[in-house]
């Protein structure tokens, strides 16, 4: 079992007890799943459910520049979702939870009247005095983002799509394009590995992971850093193969769910980022400044200001109440 040195008492008690290594800091996150909001039994496959449920979590960590060591996974079944769909989700969880090397010590079962509930919460480790946090953005420190921004987005997109009809607005992809879109929503890769380099390096002054898309998650690091940022949409890495160049620059800003990381680095630092980092790219999209305003420049080159629209929660649920 992965983490197996690290775990004093397993699954059995009434909870586990767990070491962290000297010199290091605990990084505890939690991530709540609803059917019909985070994944659908028409779209997701239980093992993908499985994937995604820890995914988030991971990424949380990942942000913070901890390695992944526990997670405690709660899940309340609905009656839509049989003996083999548990499974799979399960299969799912564990194969990510054995690829980060994440022990699952704990949680609980239970039957919903309604749709389904889960719930994990993952534990890391960094090492004291290294985490990254959202607050430390200074003006003039460079931004950066990893991988490909909105493709998540397309993807779901297209699970959504009427049968043999491409989504309004879209071209239609090749396969593998379409199959790189579809497994990014499905099995999004949280980029631990990366998190730990800019940690252990001391390169980046500040730092979020994105999973509510660019636009909100910068909106976020600026006014937990108190500095504002401008950013150019001809910088933006998005799948512009796949959707029209305007679409695919929505989706990159509002889409979510991509599970990069953004973040900061002074300007004395930025040559040390790589352009790539073991596989991922790694793209300047623009710098922070002293103004607390946020500013995107478009794809025409001109500047206007850029709103912190993206996934909200609240917002969903105030226009369900609506009448």
């Amino acid at each position: 079992m992965p983490g197996r040195g690290l775990v004093t008492l397993g699954i059995g008690d009434d909870a586990s007890l767990v070491r962290v290594a000297p010199g290091c800091e605990l990084v505890l996150t939690a991530d709540l799943l609803l059917e019909g909001v985070h994944f659908d039994f028409a779209l997701h496959p239980a093992e993908s459910a499985g994937h995604r449920a820890l995914a988030r979590s991971l990424s949380d960590v990942a942000a913070m520049g901890g390695t992944p060591r526990f997670a405690l996974l709660s899940l309340a079944v609905s009656p839509r979702a049989g003996r083999a769909w548990a499974e799979a989700f399960y299969r799912g969880f564990f194969r990510l939870a054995r690829r980060f090397r994440t022990t699952l010590v704990g949680g609980d079962t239970a039957v919903s009247r309604t749709r389904m509930f889960i719930d994990v919460v993952a534990a890391g480790e960094v090492e004291r005095g290294h985490a990254l946090r959202r607050c430390g953005a200074r003006p003039g420190d460079a931004i950066f983002v990893s991988g490909q921004l909105g493709l998540a987005a397309l993807g779901l997109r297209w699970l959504q799509r009427p049968r043999g009809l491409a989504p309004r607005g879209h071209v239609r992809p090749p396969g593998r394009n379409l199959a790189l879109a579809l497994h990014k929503h499905l099995y999004p890769e949280p980029r631990c590995a990366l998190g730990r380099f800019l940690s252990r390096r001391k390169l980046a002054s500040a730092a979020i992971d994105l999973s509510d898309g660019l636009a909100s998650d910068l909106a976020r690091l600026c006014q937990a850093s108190g500095v504002g940022a401008t950013i150019d949409a001809r910088l933006i890495p998005f799948p512009g193969v796949l959707v029209r160049p305007t679409e695919a620059l929505r989706l990159a800003l509002e889409g979510g769910e991509d599970y990069e990381l953004l973040f900061t680095v002074p300007s004395r630092q930025a040559k040390r980022i790589p352009p790539k980092y073991q596989g991922v790219p790694l793209t300047q999209i623009g710098v922070i400044t002293l103004k607390k305003q946020r500013w995107l420049i478009g794809l025409d080159g001109r500047a206007k200001p850029l709103a912190a629209a993206g996934y909200d929660h609240f917002a969903r649920a105030s226009s369900r109440r609506a009448p």
